[in-house]
């Protein structure tokens, strides 16, 4: 537990100002994030990162990253449709070594990777202070409902989630994480008011809630499935960059869904 604080510690000193500071620098600290995640997922899958699939897969990250509606060469959709092919492609020349689950794979990964940062950096980018509020609205609330699920749970909790994919984590105390974070989120409001009522601040924050619950879920799926313990071992305690940032990767994308974002 000591380490789990130490680490948590030093990583929000190093996380938030990025943050705060946002423009070009947070840019790159997002595509540096990004770029850990897909190694993590491409090591899970003991993909080697120096071959034509690892390179087809950071290349496209880096190009679906780019901000707003910038194009290199090509569109974004256009690059998806030019990597799947070269991907599926690649099952040939490799004489099925690298099969079509492989390319799905990749495929998968790289856009699960790519849409949750870039609507990461889609949140902070809005203008004004919105873009600010809204990352530190959804951090809160995810870290609620990480507090809340912890507690509740340990205290209360009997009925399993999901023993099949993640044994600790009951439903008792998946309510619990709700709960804190809808008051979270009108606490939030209150500080610092969006264009919304309480009520859609409070159903947003349940979504949230929700949502990030099953980033978590998803995560442990790709664990469980691979064998292994965590994504990575960059954050002492806590694993990898996807196990701290499993939640944020499906509430961005969900929030833009339902143009709270974008």
């Amino acid at each position: 537990m000591k380490q789990r604080i130490i680490t948590a510690i030093l990583a929000m000193i190093v996380f938030i100002p990025f943050v705060l500071y946002g423009h070009w620098p947070f840019i790159l600290f997002v595509y540096f994030l990004a770029t850990i995640g897909l190694f993590e997922l491409m090591r899970m899958k003991r993909l080697p990162v120096l071959s034509l699939p690892g390179i087809t897969g950071f290349a496209f990250l880096w190009i679906a990253l780019l901000p707003g509606s910038t194009h290199f060469v090509f569109t974004k959709s256009e690059w998806i449709v030019l990597f799947s092919l070269l991907l599926l492609t690649y099952t040939v020349l490799s004489k099925n070594k690298f099969t079509m689950e492989d390319a799905g794979f990749v495929m998968l990964a790289m856009v699960y990777v790519a849409m949750g940062f870039y609507y990461f950096m889609e949140a902070r980018t809005q203008s004004g202070d919105e873009g600010l509020a809204t990352v530190f609205l959804v951090l809160f609330i995810v870290w609620a409902t990480d507090t809340g699920a912890y507690f509740v749970g340990k205290a209360i909790g009997k009925n399993k989630l999901w023993p099949e994919i993640s044994p600790n984590k009951t439903i008792e105390g998946a309510l619990g994480g709700i709960l804190l974070a809808c008051v979270v989120g009108l606490v939030f409001q209150m500080i610092h008011p969006f264009h919304y009522g309480f009520l859609a601040i409070a159903g947003t924050a349940i979504l949230i809630s929700i949502v990030g619950q099953m980033g978590d879920l998803v995560e442990s799926a790709f664990k469980r499935y691979f064998g292994v313990k965590d994504s990575g071992n960059l954050l002492p305690g806590h694993g990898g960059i996807l196990d701290r940032l499993d939640s944020v990767l499906f509430v961005f994308p969900v929030l833009h869904l339902i143009h709270f974002i974008g």
